[in-house]
């Protein structure tokens, strides 16, 4: 039977970097059997807005809140920026051509945005930084700013867009699971290994169907005092 994990998110979803610690030991403990596949989910895409004082200390809040829950770094210095537009389309869209150009690297490059536009106060919109990054991945500088200009990774990314909203996924983290056709939502929003892990490991060794394991899933959200609301897409 196939089985595969959708990880829905966003490079600037702050609840997204407070999972990033969870997404990583569920690909590294369940890659063999469920292959993970990442969709982005485009939180605030195409923004076009300068923050104002009022939508920074929304957002400073959320960033708060994820630092108590998970323990994530964050660097608030991020908040002193003037005139900043918060559009995580590009962000989205240089993932997006990650997963074509070199899917092996995709995880480590999404999580380099994670880290500049949380902790290392890096500008995650443009070009310039996502060249460095996949410099890092050793990915042709070139080649990368063709596909990331290209009008094909542009709709590339808006259908992921519109995979999450016809899916009806319009918060990030969300983690669904695929059984042939079926498809199941394990999490929406954060939720600790722990309380993933028991229901995973009955998934993938076929003690659970995926029914069962929503049934499961939403049991154990529903009890977990860990459980986070997932941060809720604008566009």
């Amino acid at each position: 039977m196939e089985r595969e994990i959708i990880y829905v998110g966003d490079p600037m979803c702050s609840w997204c970097w407070g999972f990033s610690p969870v997404l990583q030991k569920i690909v590294a403990k369940y890659t063999d059997t469920a292959p993970m596949r990442l969709v982005v989910g485009g939180l605030h895409a195409f923004d076009t807005d300068p923050m104002t004082d009022e939508y920074k200390a929304r957002i400073k809040h959320h960033w708060e809140q994820v630092a108590e829950a998970t323990g994530q770094p964050f660097n608030y210095a991020f908040f002193d920026r003037d005139g900043f537009v918060l559009d995580t389309e590009p962000a989205c869209r240089a993932s997006v051509v990650v997963r074509n150009m070199k899917p092996e690297a995709l995880l480590s490059f999404y999580e380099r945005i994670h880290k500049g536009y949380y902790v290392e106060d890096t500008d995650t919109t443009k070009l310039e930084t996502f060249l460095d990054y996949a410099a890092k991945e050793d990915i042709d500088a070139a080649a990368f700013t063709a596909a990331f200009e290209s009008e094909d990774a542009r709709q590339e990314t808006i259908s992921d867009f519109a995979w999450c909203q016809q899916s009806g996924v319009t918060g990030f983290p969300t983690v669904v699971l695929r059984e042939e056709e079926t498809l199941a939502a394990l999490s929406v929003g954060y939720q600790p290994f722990n309380a993933l892990e028991p229901i995973l490991d009955a998934w993938v060794s076929g003690e659970m169907s995926v029914k069962a394991q929503v049934e499961a899933a939403a049991a154990a959200q529903a009890a977990n005092e860990d459980v986070a609301p997932p941060e809720t897409s604008t566009h």
